[in-house]
């Protein structure tokens, strides 16, 4: 048996990264072809090794990153002006293309139009929470104050 280590994940072998037993056959004419696996030298579980490190080290750092924007979004209370009725009812509504660009602004956040969680549209003056996912798993609710425009 010849051992291999995988360079992406296949379903009848494992996951990326991990060490397998092979025939020398098979891995010579299926895997290494196909950039699924590499022989396993010592050099070679090395660097897979300080790869799979590094990617746990990336993944951390972005979860607490996104930890920190979603902290700040919470502190965060958006103003936006809409064109309304005597009765408070706005004429359209508020988008959450507009919920993104007062992020923008007010924060210098960046967020996606689709990670805006609005069940409804809000077509109201007055005081919404809006719910945003910063990534996954991690939403933030942000204090949206509607008012009309004078």
């Amino acid at each position: 048996m010849a051992q291999a280590i995988l360079l992406q994940d296949v379903d009848t072998l494992g996951e990326r990264g991990t060490v397998i037993d092979v025939s020398p056959g098979y891995l010579r004419n299926y895997l290494v072809p196909r950039k699924l696996a590499q022989p396993a030298t010592p050099a070679a579980i090395a660097e897979s090794v300080r790869r799979i490190e590094a990617a746990e080290r990336a993944a951390a750092e972005a979860a607490e990153k996104a930890e920190e924007t979603a902290s700040l979004l919470r502190k965060t209370v958006l103003t936006i002006s809409h064109q309304a009725g005597d009765d408070g009812r706005l004429f359209g509504s508020v988008t959450t293309q507009e919920i993104a660009d007062a992020v923008r602004q007010a924060r210098g956040v960046r967020l996606d139009k689709r990670r805006i969680l609005l069940p409804e549209p809000i077509r109201t003056t007055g005081t919404h929470m809006v719910t945003v996912e910063v990534v996954d798993g991690v939403t933030a609710d942000i204090k949206t104050i509607v008012t009309p425009q004078a």
